[in-house]
């Protein structure tokens, strides 16, 4: 048998693996060993296990996913998703479909926290979910706002995920960091403009509420200053070159621990249940990791994602042609597959493809570019119907809105998804000047 088909065999207990529940880092670890071994032998495994482990883990840079996770995990603590969506609520709650708005900017301020997106979309459903439907939002609305809104997690920095699509095509975090904040941004617009448009055109789905003084609107600015401090502490201090991603995210650990305790919302007990659901949730993003680069030193012995590359590059597809159809393989996987796994699992296959094609720009800047619109077809595949597992997580909460609703709920979202990645494929400055700037 050849190298290649094995190759191909191995990707196909994978993906069969996957699709029985497995889990991914489980699943890659045992046929990126099993394959290994039918490659070459046993020693050879034994050696690779020995070394990669060691060097892969003494990476300085990995050590910013725990601190950031935990920075997640103390404001979670401090319960300042509930104060977040409280304050956007006070400043554009009267306004018809406001409260919606107000939920995607509660998510986006604390996905800038968390990073990530199951974590915001669960965080901001249980704070915002009951409130939408008590104020007369339509189930189909109010899940979709939620799911949609929790995909914010992931392209808003900090972002675990975007320091993982980092590391895996071998870029600068703190350019990446750089590079999401315009799309962030764009992201956001589009979500409060997806709103505006659907309860203009069907005023039942989102009710107007009350307005607030200039008096409750302070307060409410008063409420989430913490939040505002420390984000502008964190991403300032990383963008303008005052901390290292690293030590960027041991000040804001520090500081939202802080936060949690004097606001009185963390004792004893709320640390060390932080600190152990980010051990938990570290010790499983670093087995995928792990798992990954066996698979890949796997693969990289079959030659299969070479094969791919060969195949593609003389397809006589132009280069965008061979960009869009990527960008439809992340979407369809996404549907499937969590952000992380697929990131660590596709990310080292289709970026050398695109790395020998001419976009018109230098490799550095293809690999930003092609991050961030990685990550946002990523987040798309998580909303996306049959199986977008934030629709999912966010139904599941509400009870009494059926998965039809919750898919037809987040579909004017979608539409807004592909707008924006269709404005930043054409427009590839709209990622690339930040960083530029910066520089």
């Amino acid at each position: 048998m050849s190298a290649l088909a094995i190759g191909g065999i191995g990707f196909a207990v994978l993906l069969f693996m996957l699709v029985i529940r497995i889990p991914i880092g489980v699943a890659m670890l045992a046929v990126g060993m099993v394959g290994f071994v039918v490659m070459t032998n046993v020693d050879a495994l034994l050696n690779i296990l020995k070394t990669q482990m060691f060097y892969q883990f003494l990476n300085y840079d990995l050590t910013v996913i725990p601190l950031f996770m935990l920075m997640g995990q103390f404001a979670a603590k401090a319960r300042l998703s509930q104060d977040l969506f409280r304050a956007t609520n006070t400043w554009i709650g009267h306004y018809r479909g406001g409260m919606a708005m107000a939920a995607i900017g509660g998510c986006a301020g604390f996905g800038a926290i968390c990073g990530s997106s199951l974590a915001t979309a669960a965080t901001m459903g249980n704070v915002a979910l009951p409130e939408l439907r008590r104020h007369g939002y339509a189930g189909s609305l109010a899940t979709g706002v939620l799911a949609a809104g929790g995909t914010l997690g992931i392209l808003i920095p900090p972002s675990v995920v975007l320091i993982v699509a980092a590391i895996v095509v071998e870029a600068n975090i703190e350019t990446l960091f750089q590079a999401a904040f315009i799309p962030g941004l764009i992201a956001v617009a589009g979500y409060i403009i997806a709103i505006s448009v659907v309860v203009r055109v069907w005023p039942d789905l989102g009710p107007a509420g009350m307005k607030t003084t200039a008096q409750e609107k302070l307060r409410a600015v008063v409420d989430i200053w913490p939040v505002i401090a420390i984000f502008i502490l964190v991403i300032g201090g990383i963008y303008f070159g005052f901390f290292t991603p690293t030590e960027a995210a041991s000040v804001g650990a520090v500081a939202m621990g802080i936060v949690a305790v004097v606001r009185g919302k963390m004792r004893l007990r709320g640390l060390t249940e932080a600190v152990m659901e980010t051990a938990v949730s570290t010790a499983m993003i670093f087995l995928i990791l792990f798992a990954a680069n066996i698979l890949n030193a796997f693969l990289g012995f079959t030659r299969l994602p070479m094969v791919l590359s060969e195949m593609m590059s003389g397809s006589g597809l132009s280069p965008m042609m061979i960009l869009l159809l990527i960008m439809f393989i992340f979407i369809v996987l996404g549907m499937f597959m969590d952000s992380l796994s697929m990131i660590l699992l596709f990310m080292p296959i289709f970026w050398p493809i695109l790395m020998v094609l001419d976009f018109g720009m230098s490799v550095e800047d293809l690999k930003i570019w092609f991050s961030i619109l990685t990550l946002m077809v990523v987040e798309m595949g998580l909303i996306t119907p049959p199986v977008g597992l934030n629709v999912f997580v966010i139904n599941s909460m509400a009870g009494n809105v059926s998965m039809r609703e919750s898919f037809r709920g987040v579909m004017p979202f979608l539409i807004s998804d592909f707008i924006r990645i269709g404005v930043l494929i054409a427009f590839p400055w709209l990622t690339l000047i930040l960083p530029r700037l910066l520089k």
